[in-house]
Parts: structure tokens; C-alpha cells; sequence
């Protein structure tokens, strides 16, 4: 075993006093650049590998982390994404951490910025972010760099922001292989309708336009002679609705039996099959929560691209702690697995990793 080094040890090596050491071991002011140029080299001669763990445990201090996300349903991609986050705070619960939750409401700006404000005036130590629109969630991000609060994005990576770090899929390469798994069963298809929900002609995040554009560059090199369908569901409107326009859809449009979504509600389109007994079409969507899992063994959905949720949300609290408790660096960019789930393999699939 590795003899402990202690902090009079360097002392001496060094030929400073003890709390010379220990303020330069804490990057505490105060301590003169000759001595401090001691001091580092003494650690550099002895190989001295501070205990990170032990020193912020000693400390005592209190950390306040906070989420910043959309207003969700239960049994919810987002609910996943809390409970992970929930996880990783009772798994650092020594070291006094604690997780806010605030939300907004998808495409209602002024939501976005009371969260952002409620959060500011709270002064956390570490943000994550659900980004709205690059141009809104800048302002928040700006405030957070001028008072220096590290933030970690989740589900959409914008990097012009500077986040402190990134968790999610690479949202082109997602939808990039959708559409390549999509065109193994679908091959023979003239027509693939491309579901959407969307609010003032916007869908509900970048990641979700990234997919479809990757979506597309696919179809376009492969496949260039199949329509692309578009049916928009309209955000927060209600099962008639959406029975009635998809009712029209199909049945003007008789060559379509693939679908896909670049989002959650895949089951909204695979109940309305499964309700009308249309067993010869079939959607492709996102996301492993239990409707999009139901339909799927019930056959109406194809695939599912899963991208662990819940570890999105338990990576992105153990980015800030590892960051401000530990003082450690982190990654910048974590991209999560692209995972296909089909009927047979969607009991096997693991919902967490801790």
C-alpha cells in the first residue's frame, strides 16, 4: 500500500509552513508566488494525489442543484429523466446535495423565463437545462455565465451556449439510422407518412428537427423516389381530434403502411391502428415509456429507439457534483446509445444502469 502522504510532509519538502500548503492545496489566497512555486513542485517530486472525497466531505457544505425542464405527463420520458436525477442526489447524499425541480411549459417563452428568473434569484450551484429555443434559453444561459454557475444541457445540444457539459443522443445520427431501420422493413414502400406534433409551427425541440433532418438525408441518398407524408397532430388537443385527421390521412392515402415520429407519442398513432384494426401499418417512434411499450408488443409499432432517460437525468447531476463538489473536470459532449427495441426484445431492455 502506498504510504499516506501528509500535508506537514510537503511542508517540510518544501520548506514552507503547514498552512502555506494547505492554502495552496485549496487555491486559497494569500500565499506568495515563490512559496506557492515551492509547494507545486514538492506535489509534483512526491506524486501527491489529493483526496477529493475526503476534502469536500469535510467541508460540510450544502450544494443546490436545479433542473430546469418541461411541464410532463406521468409515465413520461421527462418523469424518467427526474427519477435518474432523484437517483444520483440519494446516491451523494453525504455530501449535503439537493436537487430543485422547476418547470415551463413547451412554447410559452414567458414559462421558460419565470423558471429562469425563480432560479436565478434562488443562486444554485449547478443548472440543467431542457432548452427552450436557442434565442430564449440564451438569455438564461448568458446570466448564468456572468455569475458563474456552471449548467449542463440535456436532450438539446446547443453549443454555442458553453455549456459546463452535454447528455444526450447526436440527434442527426439518430435520425440518420431511424430512417436506415425504418427501410429494412419499409423497403418496398411508395409513401412513408412522417407524424409531428406541433405548436405555432414549431415541434418541441431542436433535437427533434435534428432527427428529421437526418431523417431525410437518409431518404434522400437512399431512397429519393418515396413521398414523404407529413401529418401534424396539434400539441395538448384531445383523442377525437386525433382520430379524425388520422382517420382522414388514411384513408386518403392507402399506399401508406409506415410511419415514424422523431418523438415520445408514437402510441397516439399505434392506439388509433390498433383501434380501427389497421393491421398492415405500423409506426416507428422514440422513446421506451409504457404506451410506446404496449403498442409495440401489441405490433401497431415497429421500433423504438430508446436513449436511456433515466441516466440522462443521473449523468447530468453526477456531471455537477463531480464538477463543484469534487472539482474535477468532466466531458463536454456525452452522447448517448441509439438502441432499437422491436416486440421481441422490449421485456430485456434495462431501464436504468445503476
Amino acid at each position: 500500500m502506498t504510504e499516506k502522504i501528509r500535508i506537514k510532509d510537503i511542508a517540510v519538502r518544501a520548506g514552507v509552513s503547514v498552512g502555506t500548503v494547505d492554502r495552496v492545496l485549496h487555491n486559497r489566497p494569500n500565499v506568495s508566488a515563490p512559496a506557492r512555486e515551492k509547494v507545486e513542485k514538492a506535489l509534483r517530486e512526491m506524486n501527491y494525489q489529493p483526496n477529493m472525497y475526503a476534502s469536500a466531505l469535510a467541508y460540510n457544505r450544502h450544494y443546490t442543484f436545479i433542473i430546469i425542464m418541461p411541464k410532463h405527463a406521468s409515465e413520461a420520458y421527462w418523469e424518467e429523466i427526474e427519477e435518474g436525477a432523484s437517483k444520483a442526489c440519494d446516491a451523494r447524499r453525504d455530501f449535503n446535495v439537493h436537487l430543485k425541480i422547476l418547470y415551463y411549459q413547451r412554447f410559452e417563452d414567458d414559462t421558460f423565463k419565470e423558471a429562469y428568473t425563480e432560479c436565478l434569484s434562488q443562486q444554485p450551484d449547478g443548472v440543467i437545462i431542457v432548452p427552450s429555443h436557442l434565442d430564449m434559453t440564451r438569455l438564461f444561459t448568458d446570466q448564468l455565465h456572468e455569475q458563474g454557475i456552471p449548467f449542463v444541457m440535456l436532450d438539446s445540444y446547443m453549443p454555442d451556449l458553453k455549456p459546463l457539459s452535454f447528455y444526450g443522443q447526436d440527434s442527426f445520427c439518430s435520425g440518420y439510422f431511424a430512417a436506415k431501420m425504418l427501410m429494412l422493413i419499409a423497403s418496398g414502400s411508395k409513401e412513408i407518412m412522417v407524424m409531428k406534433q406541433m405548436k405555432n409551427g414549431r415541434v418541441a425541440s431542436k433535437q427533434q428537427d435534428n432527427r428529421e433532418v437526418g431523417f431525410r438525408h437518409y431518404m434522400h441518398d437512399h431512397f429519393p423516389n418515396v413521398t414523404i407524408e407529413e401529418v401534424n397532430l396539434p400539441l395538448d388537443e384531445g383523442k377525437a381530434v386525433y382520430d379524425r385527421i388520422l382517420e382522414e390521412y388514411f384513408t386518403t392515402h392507402p399506399h401508406t403502411h409506415h410511419c415514424i415520429t422523431f418523438c415520445s407519442k408514437a402510441h397516439i398513432v399505434g392506439e388509433f391502428l390498433l383501434r380501427t384494426n389497421r393491421r398492415d401499418v405500423q409506426i416507428m417512434g422514440y422513446d421506451m415509456v409504457q404506451k410506446n411499450a404496449k403498442c409495440l408488443r401489441e405490433g401497431s409499432i415497429s421500433f423504438l429507439i430508446a436513449q436511456h432517460a433515466y441516466m440522462q437525468g443521473y449523468y447530468c447531476v453526477e456531471a455537477l457534483f463531480r464538477a463543484i463538489v469534487l472539482k474535477k473536470k468532466v466531458k463536454p459532449v456525452n452522447y448517448m446509445p441509439i438502441e432499437i427495441l422491436n416486440k421481441e426484445n422490449v421485456d430485456f431492455y434495462q431501464r436504468t444502469m445503476i
